[in-house]
């Protein structure tokens, strides 16, 4: 192109800044410039060919230019690393997404794991073009050229840029919006004002409501049968405008510019190493950094950017499915958007008879019948004099397109349709109403024919009313009806692994698990005990995938409880994203589950409640006494370090568990239960006295404290424990508040050291004293919370319960009754059977038998004197039961090899008999106090 090809156009622009600006100087720096970007990409003998990102217009521009210009070598804008999953996406269902994953960081910020990269890719876009046309034609090369998957999180260390920001456009309210995750999206060809008032500018004037309808209308359109040279001049145009205008953040513009440098780098690297022609290779990129103003621009740039080494972090690649959905909501464009993409692309191909690439075998679309055919000879690349296409273009006016009424007419007939179908009382009146809307909106708006949006606008006027009688409301509707949410499917071929390990293993099932939906499964492992291996698969996904994936509908897993049959609601396909993601961490679930576990117990805030849940998760799930060893012992350092009570009644609850379950299971309790049981029990008399006085340890964790005293001490005492340490460490235990005191008693009545009568004389004199009545609930809170370590109160718990709803005021009893309330919902699995049962045990069964009913603590004793004349009447002691049958006696005498006669009953001698036969005994204690 000769210096004179833009003369006519920076003549206009120069009249044009001197008109509007008051002088020639303040605009002349921009508009010219703007065509100096672009008159320098275009001069470029690498060809640079700008696109825009899920364009329609640029993906029938792209297959056009590559049937004229087969090019030999294609560099694409895209991370370098993800190169080899390309040949993969004919396996699969567009719209996909490569993805780069990391689970464990090295370089990066823990809290940034688990990294994710996600590049996605549908049919109407020019990247696919591109891929599809290098992989299946021989002799063509494919090279990726932008940054690493590594650089996107180091220069984003560097800047704080951030890719995956969704924009101001609403997301997509269905749940495939989420398809993609929490991933940082690499966006090839984004093209949007980075200056909030431009845009707010051009939708403005454009009479549109958000961008995606801006573009739409303004540029896809206009380009969808422009030629070669118009598409690439208009498209720089655009990218050099942007770019100029609203450089955005300095920080985003650094990474931009560094990945211009990267990109031309890497270019020029690959044509000096193969000794390619420039004219034989073609430049994808998006038009923002078509138009970049870098040192390195350019084959004949300055080779001054030095590339950072990537870090140590492990990134595993491979393909996840995407939608339509979650590539508007990840890339900020309006919901519908890319559907209606799709729709125009799918137009655009009848209108203009373009064929497109696309990849052998690809899911959904036609088997090439003839083979691919060598790569022909090089068109002569295009004479840089080339004409100026761009003034032509800007001064063109909008070619008028007649309304197609057939298009308007079916559109309306089946948005009724659908509404009617969703709750909606739509009728053939409101069909005629939308299309007459549309035509009355795209009038207004200064459109001879009506978009697809000014059809979604009518819609919602004419049909949408107050309410929503269904899911979807008519703008869902109408998105739907023009293309759908297309959700991508990641083929067998192309899953990790992992995942099709578990597709292998799920066989028996007899379920399509690659399709969406929810899938029931019934297992009934006693007829068919093969099923039992895909009832541990099942129960491992349940652990490790999200909710819904797995869900067990009949059948649960208990330690030492197998069931004999299970059904599972099974939607494996809708979370696809989530299982090729575990086939990132590992290559088999069981591998992958381990090191979860492992990351659960060696946590820098884990505590002793969550390594014990992993040890039951290890027996569970995985039956691997080698792995719950190894987290038992990670229990019992993680124990020796804790200061605080608060998981103690989740310890309590666990210990227990682990300790049924062994006792039942095995011979011999494993080595590091009863290490912990003893660390435990050292561990909790040290931490009670404390407890008992601090305001942060609650009533709970106290008595599941005494809990685990009490229910582990003998097992404690038999492995050497000392309790006296128990004792000691309940005496030195002063509570001030009332709740705990009435737990302190309670244990002291389970170590003896209080009398049932003591314990009931007390609460006599705390309901005697008035100014204590008002916080006795206090200490009836703390009775019950008492039944957990000591469970033989529950009678006198109910003692004291009904004494307090026989004396209590009203004032005090009804606000302490949510209290009691919450107590026994909060523990209800233990304390309320309890309590229950010992009611039923001490009150009258019967409503009759009520009123002469009189409760057991207010029955008196039978007089001393009395009960001894009775036991004088009823004869000699003895067992009289024996003597009369002797046969019994003998034999386990024989037994014991204790044979000898039986002797005649004797009257019971006064005094100590034994004293009497053994005398050695009293005078050994004689002679020890004569001596001492």
């Amino acid at each position: 192109m000769t210096e004179g090809t833009f003369a006519a156009l920076r003549g206009q622009l120069q009249q044009a800044a001197t008109a509007f600006a008051d002088g020639p100087d303040a605009l002349q720096g921009i508009l010219l410039g703007i065509v100096d970007d672009v008159d320098r990409a275009v001069r470029e003998p690498l060809e640079i060919f700008p696109v825009c990102h899920h364009s329609p217009a640029s993906a029938l521009a792209m297959a056009r230019r590559l049937r004229e210009k087969q090019p030999k070598v294609v560099y694409l804008e895209l991370c370098e690393d993800m190169a080899p999953l390309l040949t993969e996406l004919r396996n699969c269902r567009l719209p996909v997404a490569v993805q780069a994953f990391a689970t464990e960081v090295d370089g990066f910020p823990a809290e940034w794991a688990p990294l994710s990269v996600v590049a996605p890719i549908t049919e109407a876009s020019a990247e696919y073009q591109a891929i599809a046309y290098a992989l299946d034609t021989p002799g063509v090369e494919l090279v990726l050229v932008d940054r690493s998957s590594d650089h996107v999180f180091q220069w984003q260390e560097n800047s704080g840029d951030t890719a995956d920001a969704a924009g101001p456009d609403a997301p997509p309210a269905e749940e495939e919006a989420a398809l993609h995750g929490d991933a940082v999206g690499v966006e090839i060809g984004d093209l949007r004002p980075r200056f909030a008032e431009l845009e707010e500018h051009l939708l403005r004037h454009g009479r549109v409501r958000h961008w995606s309808e801006w573009w739409h209308q303004y540029v896809e359109l206009p380009l969808g049968d422009a030629d070669h040279d118009t598409y690439r001049q208009v498209m720089l145009l655009i990218g050099s405008l942007f770019r100029r205008l609203a450089p955005g953040d300095p920080g985003r513009v650094r990474v931009d510019e560094d990945r211009e440098r990267y990109m031309w780098t890497r270019m020029r690297a690959h044509l000096a190493a193969t000794g390619t022609d420039p004219a034989d290779a073609l430049y994808v990129c998006g038009a923002f950094h078509a138009a970049g103003r870098v040192e390195e621009f350019g084959v004949q740039g300055a080779d001054t950017f030095e590339i950072s080494p990537p870090s140590a972090t492990k990134w595993q690649h491979g393909l996840i499915p995407s939608s339509h959905a979650a590539i508007e909501a990840q890339f900020g464009l309006a919901a519908g958007s890319v559907s209606i993409a799709a729709t125009e692309w799918a137009k655009n191909l009848k209108r203009t008879r373009v064929k497109p690439y696309r990849l052998a075998g690809q899911a959904g679309t036609r088997t090439p019948k003839k083979a691919a055919k060598a790569v022909p000879a090089a068109v002569p690349a295009a004479p840089l004099d080339a004409p100026d296409k761009l003034t032509g273009f800007l001064q063109r006016p909008p070619v008028l397109d007649r309304l197609d009424e057939a298009e308007l007419l079916g559109w309306s007939v089946e948005i009724v349709r659908a509404a009617r179908r969703n709750g909606y009382l739509a009728s053939t009146a409101d069909a005629i109403a939308v299309f007459e809307t549309s035509i009355l909106l795209a009038g207004m708006r200064e459109r001879a024919k009506p978009t697809p949006y000014d059809f979604q606008d009518a819609a919602v006027t004419c049909i949408e009313k107050d309410t929503v009688p269904g899911r979807r409301d008519v703008r869902r509707l109408v998105e739907i009806m023009l293309g759908g949410d297309r959700v991508g499917q990641v083929g067998y071929d192309a899953l990790p692994p992992l995942a099709r390990d578990v597709h292998d293993r799920l066989a028996p099932l007899n379920l399509k698990l690659q399709q969406r939906g929810v899938q029931r499964a019934l297992l009934d492992m006693a007829s068919r005990p093969e099923l039992a291996q895909c009832s541990d698969v099942l129960w491992m996904l349940r652990y490790l995938m999200p909710h819904g994936a797995a869900r067990p509908i009949m059948g649960e897993r208990r330690l030492g409880e197998r069931p004999i049959q299970e059904s599972w609601d099974l939607a494996l396909g809708t979370h696809q994203r989530a299982l090729i993601e575990l086939g990132y961490e590992g290559v088999s679930i069981e591998q992958v589950l381990e090191q979860r576990l492992r990351r659960v117990a060696y946590g820098p805030q884990t505590t002793t409640a969550r390594v014990l849940e992993a040890v039951e998760d290890a027996t569970l799930y995985l039956n691997s006494r080698r792995l719950a060893d190894e987290l038992g012992q990670r229990a019992l350092e993680v124990l020796a370090t804790e200061r605080s009570v608060d998981g103690a009644p989740e310890v309590l609850r666990r210990v227990r568990a682990l300790l049924a379950y062994y006792r039942t299971s095995e011979p011999t309790l494993p080595p590091w239960i009863e290490s912990f049981v003893k660390a435990g029990y050292a561990h909790y008399c040290t931490l009670l006295p404390t407890a008992f006085t601090d305001d942060d340890a609650g009533v709970g964790q106290v008595a599941a404290m005494l809990g685990f005293l009490f229910s582990m001490e003998s097992l404690a005492l038999s492995l050497g424990c000392d309790r006296n340490q128990l004792e000691l460490a309940v005496a030195q235990s002063h509570p001030g508040d009332p709740a705990k005191t009435a737990l302190l008693w309670a244990a002291q009545t389970q170590l003896g050291r209080l009398s049932r009568a003591q314990l009931r004389a007390r609460c006599a004199e705390l309901l005697g004293n008035p100014l204590v009545v008002p916080a006795y609930p206090r200490y009836l809170s703390g009775f019950l919370h008492a039944l957990e370590p000591v469970p033989g109160l529950a009678d006198f718990v109910v003692e004291a319960v009904s004494h307090a709803f026989a004396q209590l005021p009203d004032p005090v009893l009804l606000p302490w009754l949510p209290t009691l309330i919450t107590t026994l919902r909060g523990g209800g699995a233990d304390l309320a059977p309890l309590l229950i049962r010992e009611a039923g045990r001490i009150f009258p069964a019967r409503l009759a038998e009520l009123d002469a009913w009189t409760p057991p603590w207010r029955a008196a004793p039978a007089p001393t004197a009395a009960r001894a004349s009775r036991d004088r009447a009823a004869g000699p002691r003895g067992l009289p039961l024996l003597a009369a049958h002797p046969a019994t006696c003998d034999a386990v005498a024989d037994l014991l090899g204790c044979a000898g006669p039986w002797r005649t009953a004797e009257p019971a001698p006064d005094g100590v008999a034994l004293l009497a036969r053994h005398p050695q005994t009293a005078e050994a204690v004689e002679a020890l106090l004569a001596t001492g």
